[in-house]
């Protein structure tokens, strides 16, 4: 029967990832603002790119019907929208902390909802209160704009690297130990 680590994964360069993400998410935490500043030209650049490969993709169909029209209007739109958040990105960072709070609170309620449909199933709290936590969280970022903008984006960031280091890190090591074993 075959399993996951029959590939003898490097658990090595698992190791190394995890020791970057946790390095880039403690610098983050330090300076939250140019945490900030990357993470909306990362957006800027990827909405940019996949403006121009949808372009691309659209003019590459066989049809020119309707789909081909929304894919040329979505590629443009997002072209604009990555264009703007070069040239623009103190404004660009306020619209992506909007957007990201709202997402949280709309994450938050379907969580929310969720955990009751889960409810004779163990564990189903900690989804209520994961849901919980999503809303709060979208409303207090929306309660401090403009304010809480230059820092927000990067003290998730932050977050999310230093979680994704730790998890790489824990990866790494079981499948040391594994191979090892």
């Amino acid at each position: 029967m075959a399993t996951a680590f029959d590939t003898k994964p490097s658990w090595g360069w698992l190791a190394f990832l995890g020791v970057i993400s946790l390095i880039g998410g403690v610098l983050a935490l330090f300076n939250p603002f140019a945490a900030t500043l990357t993470a909306a030209m990362l957006a800027a650049w990827t909405f940019l790119l996949f403006g121009i490969l949808t372009i691309v993709q659209a003019v590459g169909q066989e049809g020119r019907g309707a789909t081909f029209l929304w894919n040329l209007l979505i590629g443009v739109l997002m072209i604009v929208l990555g264009i703007s958040l070069i040239f623009r990105p103190l404004e660009g960072i306020i619209s992506l902390t909007i957007l990201v709070a709202v997402m949280f609170i709309v994450l938050g309620f379907a969580k929310f909802f969720y955990a009751f449909g889960l409810r004779p199933i163990r564990g189903w709290g900690w989804v209520l209160v994961s849901g919980i936590v999503s809303i709060v969280l979208g409303f207090m970022i929306l309660a401090d704009m403009p304010w809480i903008a230059g820092v927000a984006l990067g003290i998730l960031l932050a977050v999310e690297l230093l979680s994704n280091g730790f998890f790489l890190l824990l990866v790494a090591l079981g499948i040391r130990n594994l191979t090892r074993g």
